[in-house]
């Protein structure tokens, strides 16, 4: 049985492949919205967050025999958490990852993280497009809201816990676009033009992430791109294409059936 990180839809399409080659899996979300979208293809699910320990102790109540990460690139710390519960429990950790895409030179600057990205916007001015989520927003509000020449607009997903938030920080409500994709080239550029944006700070999330439209339709309309980078951790096993995922995992179950 593997234990499977899940929660894009990528991941979804990698689960889906798996179970249809013999696998049980067991899947792990952290929203109840992503747990649905799988439940619907009729994957077993575990709804919450879970620390290395839990990791730990899951997957020896459980008997998992090896842990797939296919969440997003930039969950980093539950990344982390099921590498060092994996190894800690013995067991085999394997990353599915996109593939990530330079666009540095093309109206794009990279930078490592999100202060860096919020200095950059302060230096632009003008009115600036976060297309990065809440987790990392009070980052930006701290450096951008309030502050002469600069309008912020946020871009994220329409769920309660995230208006919160806005609502703890202050965030204008006429400034939240609550919305959930993916979108096409055309509709990011309707909703640039919408706010007159000037910046747009999206994230290196690969081609599955729609950034390629978000990006292009930036390029087309002269609207300078601050794009953070993927965070760098030694995953050991990575692949970015699901045959790769797929003969790795079958070479680790017939391995623990041979002993």
């Amino acid at each position: 049985m593997i234990l499977f990180l899940a929660g894009t839809s990528d991941a979804r399409a990698l689960a889906i492949r798996l179970t249809q080659s013999g696998h049980k899996l067991l899947t792990t979300v952290v929203t109840e919205n992503a747990a649905t979208e799988l439940r619907k293809v009729g994957l077993d699910v575990y709804v919450g967050r879970l620390t290395s320990e839990d990791f730990v102790r899951v997957i020896k109540e459980q008997g998992f025999q090896a842990v797939v990460d296919a969440s997003h690139p930039f969950a980093e710390e539950a990344s982390r958490n099921a590498l060092t519960g994996a190894k800690e429990a013995g067991i085999s950790y394997i990353r599915y990852e996109r593939e990530s895409q330079s666009h540095e030179g093309k109206g794009v600057t990279m930078v490592d993280n999100y202060a860096l990205a919020a200095e950059k916007a302060f230096e632009k001015k003008g009115v600036i497009m976060l297309t990065t989520g809440s987790k990392t927003l009070q980052i930006f509000t701290e450096k951008l809201l309030n502050q002469p020449d600069i309008r912020v607009i946020a871009r994220m997903l329409p769920r309660k816990d995230n208006m919160e938030k806005c609502q703890q920080l202050d965030f204008p409500q006429k400034d939240i676009v609550a919305i959930q994709g993916p979108f096409t080239k055309e509709f990011n550029q309707a909703l640039y033009k919408q706010y007159s944006v000037t910046t747009m700070i999206t994230k290196e999330s690969g081609k599955a992430g729609s950034v390629d439209e978000k990006l292009e339709a930036a390029i087309e309309l002269g609207i300078e791109t601050i794009m953070i980078k993927r965070p760098k951790i030694n995953y050991g096993n990575v692949y970015s294409d699901f045959s790769d995922v797929l003969i790795h995992i079958n070479g680790v179950l017939k391995t623990k059936c041979n002993l």
